[in-house]
Formats: structure tokens, C-alpha cells, sequence
């Protein structure tokens, strides 16, 4: 078929690969920072001007780059809202990332509809700081005359499909981006327009959501553009996750999500019910403690970095001497605990070793994202399998300890760029579908990643009876929780 590309827009670069149409192996790279600039005091930019997103793609697709590529696929960074006024202009700068300054605003709107359960039943989730809808709310409160010029609402990856495209009349998006705005139901397929109103304060012209196989349209030059999708689904279509499948995804937070055949509706608000790049649904649970319990731990001890960290803990043995950490430090989402801290329990003269504690860190980061998989679990879903993602699942720490803790099978990736792969992927799907080789329904297969497989083994009643041990501190703890 030939050389497709997939773009990946991160919040902080934009990279680019260049890979075979048929076995997905990547031929070219291009990689870019965004020219940002850091707000007073550091830390990523809450208001981004998209243009600086065009300027990146630009540079890192120098030098030839996409010479040959007949399709592109883009992801691009999810809790990103573009608002645009009647002409295609935007009426401020893009608002991004994990919106700090939208907290009431999300409160604001779980009450308006009449509570968390009221939202999942709508569209599969309740609000959070970083989802459009609620960065809308914050922007009808707080700048009115830029909410009322705001005519056309699009997300990072479907504003950089537009322009690629042209800025043509017709604004596309996908089920996967669609599915995080908190205006759109996976489980009905349908946007919500009255939410857009109930947090905008009117109504306004929404992306018309393509199939997964479809293209968004073709260049002037006649290169071939997918219907795009967010970052999270991109880099599960590139690792080529499958029903059975679940990814721990470990940074400073930890997030757990896995393919399962249809959208699920928690009444708690535990499950954001997203849609995937395939046709499937990717429900996700998320903890706000992982890789932070693990760094604070090191600050602790007096260690230095993580690996130190890791290879003392392997000075320990399962269990960590009775010590067990709920690693609640900024509060909790799973389980639902926004004001409580960690606990620190099974303290006794023989385990006040700095071994034992940090095994207990890493022990318990791991249970932590254990209850989140079996948040899943209870509603259905089959996990046969877990990918383990970030630069902590190289840790020795976490491979010895997670597939008798998770209870199964452990997947560990190469480090690659997932959702650049996955964008070219869908490229890939779209260009075969357009030509007449593939079939709509199914994507194209391509080469699984590259991994270390670890196993349970003799170790799986070990671990569970480490989990027990976790589970019992935290009933105690905190009573009916999960």
C-alpha cells in the first residue's frame, strides 16, 4: 500500500513517524518541542495558542520527512478545548491540560444536572477539572464576552486535522476524542447539547464524529488525512491492545484502562466510559497516587532516584514486614477519598527498616492501581492480560512485585512512541479502506510491540496474600470505600 504517517501532539512536542503501511514498521522519525513558555513560577502553560502547535508539526516534519507518505493520522493531547468564533478565528487561546482554575466550575456543573450520577448516566462521565465541558463553564463564569463570541467548540486534534485540511466548511472529530469532552455519550453515540448550553451558556456547532476507518478528507496536494483521535486511544491502538487487554499507565498519578465491547455507566463516577480508535469502548479508572507515592518515599529515606529506591526495596521480602502504605497523599479519586492523606500501618520495632518502607511504597502504589483493575473487574471486564506503561515499570521493584499483585500475566513495552504509531495505524486504515484493501470493520494488522513478558508464577499466593494484607489496612482505614 505504501508510507502512511502518524503525528502525535503532545503537551509539550510533537513527533512524527513515518512507518510501512503493511507491517507498521517505522521508517522515518521527526521530533519538535512546542515554543512555549512557562508561566511564572514553571510548569506547563493553562492557555496555549494553538498556532505554536502548527509551528512544531512544521519543524519536526523538516527535511523531507513526509516525502512519499500518501495518509496521515493525528492524536494530540486530550483536555484540550479550542473555542472558535464564526469565522474559524479563535476568540482566546486554547485551554489544555489538567485545568486547576476549573474546580468549581466542575462542582458547579455536577450539581447544576443534579449530581455525579446524573452525569454518568448522560454521557459515561462525571466532570472533572480537565474536560471541556468543564473548561467551558469556567470561561462563561470568568471571561462571559469571550464565551459569547465562541461559536464552534474543537479539540487539539481536531483543530490540527482543519488545518491540515485546509479549514474546509466540514469540522471532524472522532468517537475516541469525542468521548472526553463530557458532551458526548459513547454509550448513545450522540452529543449532548444542552450540557454544551448548561456550560457555555448557549449552544454551538460541535464536529461532525466520523467512524474510526473514515478520513477526515484529502489535502489540496492529495494526501490522505484520518479522522484522527485523542492521545490516550492512539497509543492503545499502537500498542495493539485487544479484549482481555488492560494498560497501567504509571506517572505521577496512575491510570488503568482497558478494551471492553461496550460503554460502562458508573453511578459512583469511579469509570470514565471513553470510546476507543477500533469501534470498542476503553473504560478508564484513575488513582491520583503512583510514581509520587514512590518519590516521596525516596525524599523520605534520603535516596536519590527511583532505581535507589527500587533496589532497596529488593533488600525486603513480600509483605514489607507487615508494613503496609496507602499511598493516599494527595487525597484519593479511587477510592473516592478527595480529602484524606496517606496511612502508614503495621508499624512494629522489627519492620522500622528503611528496606521495609520502601517496599511498602512500592507495594502499595502497586495495590493502589490493583483496586482501580478490579474496579473494572466488578463490571465485567476480562483482564487476561496488563500492560505496564512509564518509565517506572523498568524498575526492578515493580516487575518483582506486579503480576502476583495484579494477579496475571504483565506486559512491559519497549519505550516507543505508542501514539505516533497508533496515528500512523489509523492512517494506514483509512488510506486501505479509500483504496479498496481493507475492510472498514477491521484495522490493519500490524507488528504487536516489542516486550518482556513476566508471569505470576509460584508467586501468585505470595502476592495475593500481600493484597489482602493492603485490602484489610484499608477497610479499616476507610470502611466501604470500594
Amino acid at each position: 500500500m505504501g508510507i502512511v504517517a502518524g503525528l502525535d501532539s503532545s503537551p509539550d512536542f510533537t513527533r512524527i513517524v513515518v512507518c510501512d503501511s503493511d507491517t507498521g514498521a517505522v521508517l522515518r522519525q521527526g521530533y519538535a518541542p512546542h515554543p512555549l513558555e512557562s508561566p511564572e513560577g514553571g510548569g506547563r502553560p493553562a492557555d496555549v495558542d494553538p498556532q505554536v502547535w502548527l509551528l512544531s508539526l512544521g519543524e519536526a516534519a523538516g527535511g523531507g520527512l513526509l516525502e512519499g507518505v500518501q495518509a496521515i493520522g493525528v492524536s494530540a493531547q486530550a483536555n484540550s478545548v479550542v473555542p472558535l468564533d464564526t469565522q474559524g478565528n479563535t476568540v482566546r487561546p486554547a485551554m489544555v491540560g489538567g485545568d486547576k482554575r476549573s474546580q468549581v466550575a466542575a462542582a458547579d456543573l455536577i450539581d447544576a444536572l443534579g449530581g455525579r450520577e446524573a452525569w454518568a448516566q448522560a454521557v459515561g462521565s462525571v466532570p472533572q477539572t480537565g474536560q471541556p465541558v468543564t473548561k467551558l463553564r469556567w470561561l462563561a463564569r470568568t471571561e462571559p464576552e469571550a464565551a459569547a463570541r465562541t461559536a464552534v467548540l474543537l479539540q487539539a486534534h481536531d483543530w490540527l486535522v482543519w488545518q491540515l485540511l485546509g479549514r474546509p466548511a466540514r469540522r471532524t472529530t472522532d468517537r475516541g476524542g469525542a468521548s472526553g469532552t463530557g458532551y458526548w455519550s459513547a454509550a448513545t453515540g450522540g452529543y449532548r447539547p444542552d450540557l454544551v448550553e448548561l456550560a457555555l451558556g448557549h449552544q454551538a456547532m460541535l464536529p461532525e464524529v466520523i467512524g474510526p476507518a473514515d478520513a477526515a478528507g484529502t489535502t489540496p496536494e492529495g494526501l490522505l488525512i484520518s479522522a484522527g483521535t485523542g492521545e490516550t486511544q492512539a497509543a492503545a491502538f499502537g500498542l495493539g491492545i485487544g479484549l482481555g487487554d488492560a494498560v497501567v499507565s504509571l506517572g505521577a498519578s496512575g491510570s488503568v484502562m482497558a478494551v471492553h465491547p461496550e460503554a460502562l455507566v458508573d453511578q459512583y463516577g469511579m469509570i470514565t466510559s471513553l470510546a476507543d480508535a477500533t469501534g470498542m469502548h476503553l473504560p478508564v479508572v484513575t488513582t491520583l497516587n503512583a510514581v509520587r507515592a514512590l518519590r516521596g518515599t525516596a525524599e523520605l529515606l534520603g535516596v536519590p532516584d527511583l532505581e535507589s529506591l527500587s533496589e532497596l526495596a529488593m533488600k525486603s521480602t513480600p509483605g514489607s514486614h507487615g508494613l503496609v502504605l496507602l499511598p493516599y497523599l494527595e487525597g484519593e479519586r479511587t477510592p473516592n477519598l478527595p480529602h484524606t492523606a496517606g496511612t502508614l500501618a503495621g508499624l512494629r520495632r522489627e519492620s522500622m527498616r528503611p528496606e521495609h518502607l520502601a517496599r511498602a511504597a512500592f507495594e502499595g502504589m502497586l495495590c493502589g492501581l490493583a483496586d482501580a483493575l478490579d474496579v473494572l473487574r466488578g463490571r465485567g471486564v476480562d483482564v487476561r492480560r496488563v500492560f505496564l506503561l512509564g518509565a517506572a515499570a523498568e524498575l526492578p521493584a515493580v516487575q518483582a512485585a506486579a503480576p502476583a499483585l495484579f494477579g496475571t500475566q504483565v506486559v512491559v513495552p519497549q519505550p516507543a512512541d505508542y501514539a505516533a504509531i497508533g496515528s500512523a495505524r489509523q492512517a494506514a486504515w483509512a488510506l486501505g479502506v479509500s483504496q479498496g484493501t481493507l475492510d472498514p470493520r477491521t484495522p490493519p494488522v500490524w507488528q504487536g510491540a516489542v516486550a518482556q513478558v513476566l508471569e505470576p508464577g509460584e508467586e501468585l499466593a505470595v502476592g495475593q496474600a500481600v493484597r489482602q494484607q493492603y485490602v484489610s489496612v484499608r477497610e479499616q482505614t476507610h470502611p466501604g470505600a470500594l
